[in-house]
C-alpha cells in the first residue's frame, strides 16, 4: 500500500508522468503501429523487440518474459528501487515534493528527520576541509601526485577528515538537540567510548563518500595519509549502509550517457577514481569484501557484461574464486562474466598510470571467460588424471553447474566437464536465439469475469456504459467483488487511467492477476468495445440470475418461499426463458 504517502498524490504523480518519455530516456523506443511503442526488453536478453509501451494505458508489457506494470513498477524494476524510493524519484523528475500523512505511531524527533541530509552535510564538511584546513594543501599535493585532476576530485566528492578530535561532531551538532548527537553515533560519523565521550569516527584521512543508486551519501571510506593502520577505514553497517549490497562508484558510472555495455569490478576506491581520471568510466569497487551475490545481481542488472579485475597473487585469485561462486546463481542467459588478473605488485591504479588507457583496455579485451577460469581453478584443485580426482571433479563441477539458472551456461559447462572426464555429454535442449532471464509468461485462461475486468481495466471509460448492480456482490462467482471494486473506483474518481487503477491494488493479492489482465491482448476493434463489454457483463448477470433462481427453487421445494420471493421466482423464470443463449466468451 501507499504507506504514509497520500493516495491522491500517487494518483497525481502517475497522471503527470508520461510513461513513454520515462522509459524512452532509459530504453530507446520506436513507434509500433498507430498507438504503441516498442523496444527490446530491458529485463531479459532478446534480439527482436517484444517489449511494448502503451501511452493510453500508461502501461508496459513484455510478451517475452512477462514483465509489466506502470511507471512506478518500471522504476522499481529498472532502477532497483523500493516503492517509496520510486515515488520519490518520479516526484523529483517532475519537481514535486512528496507529502507525508501523519502516521498513528509516535513521530520521529525533529533532529532525526533525515539521515541522508546529515550524511551529505558530513560529505560537504569533508570537501570544505580539503580546501580550507591547514593540512589541505598537503592532501591536495598527495592527490596531484596520484594523478587526479580537480574535476575528478569534484566528480567523486573527495574530501579530508581533519586530525582533530571532534571536527565533524562540532560542525553537525553544535547548538542542536541531544538527539541529533545520538543520530550521529548511529550513523557511525561519531564514536562514543566507555566513558561516554564522543569523537569523530574518521580523523586525518582522505575521504571517499559512498553513494547509493540515487546519489545519496550513505557511508564513507577513509584512507590514512601517513603510516598508520588500518590503511583504509570504512563505515560500519548502519540503517543506511549494507556493504554487501552497495558498490562504490556505481552512481557515477550511471551518470554516463548511453547504455552500459560493460562494468569493471576492482578492489579499491582509488582504482575506481584513477580509472575515471583516464576516461575509463565503467569501474566500480566492492566495499572491503569479496563480491557478494547481491552485488553480482546489481552488476548484471545494469550491464550484460561484467569483468572482475584482481591482483594476480594468491589473495587476488582467492577473491576471484569467491566472486565466481557468488555469481553463479545470477548467471542468466544473455549475460557474460570474465576475469582479468594483473601482474604481481600492480593494481588498476598503478597500471593505468604506467601504460595508459589503450593498453589497459587491451588487457580487458583479453579477459578470461567464465568457463576458462572456472575449470582452470578446478583442475588446480583436482587431478583429472586419477580416478579419485575425476570423481571429486565431477562432484564439485556438477554442484557448481546446478547453481546456474541459464540453460546456455549449464550446457557449455557440462560439455566441458564431460570432456575433462572423458565421457560423452548428454545434450541439453537447444537454446533459443532469444535467451530469457525470466521464464516465459504463462497463458491466462480468460473466463467471462476475467474478460470483463480486463476490458474495464484497459478501457476505464467503459464504466460509463456498465450497469450499476450492487446486488451482484452476493453472487457466488469468482472475481465479482474485484469487478465491482474496479467499477466503484472509477465511479469515485472519474478519469483514472489503467496505471492509476493498478496502483490501488499494489501489495494486495489481486495485484498479480490485475497486471496480467491489463496486459491481455483482446483484439477487439475500438468501435466494438462497448458492445463486447456489455455482452460479457450481461453473461455474468445471467450467471447471477441463474444462481438466484436455483436458490429460490430449493426453498420452493421446502415450502419456505415468502410471498415476495414467490413473486421474484416467477419473474426470474419468465426472464430466463425469454433470454436467447449467449455465445461463450
Amino acid at each position: 500500500m501507499a504507506g504514509q504517502i497520500p493516495r491522491q498524490f500517487i494518483d497525481d504523480l502517475l497522471a503527470r508522468t508520461d510513461i513513454v518519455e520515462l522509459i524512452d530516456q532509459r530504453v530507446p523506443l520506436k513507434k509500433a503501429g498507430s498507438k504503441n511503442y516498442s523496444a527490446c526488453c530491458p529485463f531479459h536478453n532478446e534480439k527482436s523487440p517484444s517489449f511494448t509501451v502503451s501511452p493510453d494505458k500508461q502501461f508496459y508489457h513484455c510478451f517475452g518474459c512477462g514483465a509489466h506494470g506502470n511507471a512506478i513498477s518500471f522504476m522499481m524494476e529498472f532502477e532497483q528501487l523500493e516503492f517509496v524510493e520510486a515515488i520519490e524519484e518520479l516526484a523529483k523528475q517532475l519537481h514535486m515534493e512528496v507529502p507525508r500523512e501523519q502516521g498513528k505511531g509516535p513521530a520521529r524527533p525533529a533532529a532525526q528527520a533525515d539521515d541522508y541530509s546529515l550524511m551529505q552535510q558530513a560529505a560537504d564538511y569533508y570537501q570544505q576541509q580539503l580546501q580550507q584546513h591547514a593540512n589541505g594543501p598537503a592532501v591536495q599535493q598527495y592527490l596531484a601526485k596520484r594523478g587526479l585532476s580537480a574535476q575528478t576530485i569534484s566528480d567523486f566528492q573527495l574530501g579530508y577528515a581533519p586530525d582533530g578530535w571532534d571536527g565533524v561532531l562540532q560542525q553537525l551538532s553544535n547548538g542542536k538537540p541531544r538527539a541529533l548527537r545520538e543520530q550521529l553515533v548511529e550513523l557511525k560519523l561519531v564514536n562514543r567510548n566507555d566513558n561516554g565521550r564522543e569523537y569523530d569516527f574518521f580523523r586525518d584521512r582522505l575521504m571517499f563518500p559512498i553513494h547509493d543508486k540515487r546519489g545519496r551519501v550513505i557511508a564513507f571510506g577513509g584512507r590514512i595519509l601517513n603510516d598508520g593502520q588500518p590503511k583504509y577505514l570504512n563505515s560500519p553497517e548502519t540503517r543506511l549502509f549494507h556493504k554487501g549490497r552497495e558498490l562504490y562508484g556505481l552512481y557515477q558510472v550511471r551518470q554516463q550517457p548511453g547504455h552500459l555495455k560493460q562494468l569493471l569490478v576492482v578492489e579499491g576506491y582509488m582504482d575506481v577514481v584513477a580509472l575515471a581520471e583516464h576516461d575509463i568510466r565503467f569501474a566500480v569497487a566492492c566495499l572491503g569484501t569479496a563480491t557478494t551475490s547481491d552485488q553480482m545481481h546489481t552488476l548484471f542488472r545494469y550491464s550484460p557484461k561484467v569483468i572482475c579485475c584482481y591482483d594476480g597473487d594468491r589473495a587476488g585469485r582467492d577473491a576471484a574464486w569467491r566472486a565466481l561462486q557468488n555469481a553463479l546463481p545470477q548467471l542468466k542467459d544473455g549475460v557474460e562474466l570474465n576475469f582479468v588478473f594483473l601482474p604481481d605488485g600492480e593494481d588498476p591504479d598503478s597500471l593505468v598510470q604506467k601504460e595508459g588507457k589503450a593498453a589497459f583496455m587491451a588487457r580487458l579485451e583479453q579477459a578470461q571467460p567464465l568457463k576458462q577460469y572456472l575449470f582452470e581453478h578446478l583442475l588446480q584443485e583436482f587431478d583429472a588424471n586419477t580416478d579419485g580426482g575425476k570423481s571429486a571433479l565431477l562432484v564439485k563441477g556438477s554442484e557448481l553447474i546446478k547453481q546456474i539458472p541459464s540453460s546456455f551456461y549449464q550446457e557449455i559447462l557440462q560439455q566441458k566437464l564431460d570432456n575433462l572426464l572423458g565421457r560423452s555429454s548428454e545434450r541439453l535442449k537447444p537454446v533459443n536465439s532469444r535467451q530469457q532471464a525470466r521464464p516465459a509468461p504463462a497463458t491466462i485462461k480468460m473466463t467471462p469475469m476475467r474478460r470483463a475486468i480486463a476490458l474495464l481495466l484497459q478501457t476505464p471509460e467503459l464504466v460509463n456504459v456498465m450497469p450499476y448492480a450492487p446486488e451482484l456482490a452476493s453472487a457466488e462467482i469468482p472475481g465479482i467483488t474485484l469487478l465491482l471494486a474496479v467499477q466503484q473506483h472509477l465511479l469515485d474518481k472519474p478519469g483514472l487511467t489503467t496505471a492509476q487503477l493498478l496502483e490501488y491494488w499494489r501489495d494486495l493479492p489481486e495485484h498479480a492477476i490485475l497486471l496480467k489482465l491489463a496486459a491481455w491482448q483482446h483484439q477487439i476493434e475500438p468501435e466494438q468495445l462497448s458492445a463486447e463489454f456489455l455482452d460479457t457483463f450481461h453473461s455474468i448477470e445471467d450467471q447471477y440470475l441463474q444462481q438466484r433462481l436455483e436458490a429460490l427453487e430449493r426453498k420452493d421445494k421446502l415450502k419456505q418461499l415468502t410471498q415476495t420471493e414467490q413473486h421474484e421466482y416467477v419473474l426470474l423464470l419468465k426472464a430466463l426463458k425469454s433470454k436467447k443463449p449467449r455465445p461463450a466468451s
